[in-house]
């Protein structure tokens, strides 16, 4: 179970402009120290595999009001989050892995979770989901290397193609002789 605080609103948080009150999370101030006070797998980095690992600063976040039911708490709270990557801008992408995401996903990788109440579990979804979208799209496809059959395989292969012809052999009319 993973468990978060959510993050007050302050220096790091901003209302931005749009459709509903969404709220965008900033860079950290190095005077004040403010920034995120997430904990769980993400403080400052998303690690996506063993060859990447994102700061956090690289993704954009938005929370919204989420549909569907649930009385004024679905309407007036903004549980659901949407996080976004943009592979374009990213500086902590490699040549290759850039090219792989962009050719897999597109320029902008996008990941959001509204079933929660809370927004704190909401951006955790979300961000899992960004991550083993990076992951889904970074990933290599292993080439095959066709082997040869063993001796085993082949001597197993044809007792048990003679075992099938017996079973064929035995199934057909009764001879004089039986």
């Amino acid at each position: 179970m993973l468990h978060v605080r959510s993050v007050p609103a302050g220096p790091d948080i901003h209302p931005s402009p749009g459709r509903g009150r969404t709220l965008t999370r900033v860079a950290e101030d190095s005077d004040t120290g403010v920034g995120p006070t997430e904990e769980g797998p993400y403080r400052d980095r998303l690690r996506v595999g063993r060859s990447l690992s994102i700061p956090l600063d690289e993704v954009e976040w938005r929370a919204t009001t989420s549909g569907g039911p649930g009385g004024q708490h679905a309407n007036r709270t903004n549980s659901r989050v949407e996080v976004r990557f943009d592979v374009l801008a990213s500086s902590s992408l490699g040549p290759r892995q850039r090219a792989r995401l962009l050719e897999r996903i597109g320029p902008v990788v996008r990941a959001s979770a509204g079933e929660d109440r809370s927004q704190a579990r909401n951006r955790q979804v979300a961000l899992d989901r960004l991550v083993s979208r990076l992951a889904e799209g970074l990933k290599t496809e292993r080439v095959r290397r066709p082997t040869a059959p063993t001796k085993g395989s082949k001597e197993r292969r044809l007792a048990e193609k003679r075992s099938r012809g017996e079973t064929k052999r035995a199934r057909g009319r009764p001879g004089p002789d039986d």
